[in-house]
């Protein structure tokens, strides 16, 4: 446990050499990155995945603002220099993805390499079929109905969202614990939340060189976004698209993406 920003940070810190920060997304933990974590380790990586704040083992502080990326990125800093680590490549899911970018944007010397699961780049154009897909990010914005709708009959609501994909039932048990339901949806109250337009971050372009992948059978994320977001990266840019995996492509494909990994970081 790392005390970070106030708040106890989980981390899991495997193995030696050169380090890799894996930053998991929704509704997930570091458990996430298992065949990964291990993967790298045997390769000589030293492979850092924190429960992000409000998730698994994390402390989980209260109210909507604490969740905002800009607190996130910070508990990214903190942990860096809590395990005396200049610079690191980076691996980000869902959630841990947008994280992963605004890092490499904000923080070009705390990020070597770059690789990004489903979620494109913040400023990617959103599509129609985006605007489709992403319905849930609405329903999670109304707070108490919400949180009763996907704890109702067993969590009925939440297995047909998953679509079976994912590990469901680790899901429930975690967000059965006091407030970490409403903890983990105020990632999307914090920064989903309907704004005035125009009130777009200005993001320099990323330099550092950035592997974005996506899957065929992802439900939430057009595929699309992530092909166009070579145009906010001034590094070396490669997109990869895996054929038949969900959207949780570190469990359905993950000997093709360890394939990927040790590729593109060497």
């Amino acid at each position: 446990m790392l005390q970070i920003n106030g708040i106890s940070l989980h981390v899991d810190d495997l193995g030696s050499g050169r380090p890799v920060l894996l930053l998991h997304g929704w509704p997930d933990s570091a458990d996430l990155w298992r065949k990964q974590i291990q993967f790298l380790v045997k390769n000589g990586f030293r492979a850092i995945a924190p429960d992000l704040r409000g998730l698994g083992r994390s402390d989980r502080p209260e109210g909507v603002a604490a969740y905002s990326l800009q607190n996130a990125l910070s508990d990214v800093v903190g942990i860096l220099d809590a395990l005396g680590i200049d610079k690191a490549d980076m691996i980000g899911h869902d959630w841990g993805a947008a994280v992963a970018w605004f890092m490499a944007a904000a923080h070009p010397d705390r990020v070597h390499k770059l690789v990004v699961l489903s979620v494109p780049h913040p400023l990617a154009p959103r599509t129609l079929r985006q605007q489709e897909m992403a319905w849930y990010q609405l329903f999670f914005q109304f707070e108490g109905i919400a949180e009763a709708w996907l704890r109702h009959d067993n969590w009925a609501l939440l297995r047909e969202l998953t679509r079976g994909n994912g590990d469901i039932d680790r899901y429930i048990s975690d967000l059965s614990r006091p407030g970490a339901l409403t903890a983990s949806l105020n990632w999307y109250r914090a920064n989903l939340a309907p704004r005035l337009p125009g009130l777009v971050p200005n993001l320099p372009p990323v330099e550092a060189p950035t592997l974005g992948i996506w899957s065929t059978n992802d439900h939430y994320v057009d595929g699309e976004r992530m092909k166009k977001s070579d145009r906010f990266v001034k590094g070396p840019w490669r997109y990869e698209q895996i054929d038949g995996a969900s959207h949780w492509i570190p469990l359905d494909a993950p000997d093709r993406l360890n394939q990927l990994l040790i590729e593109w970081l060497g």
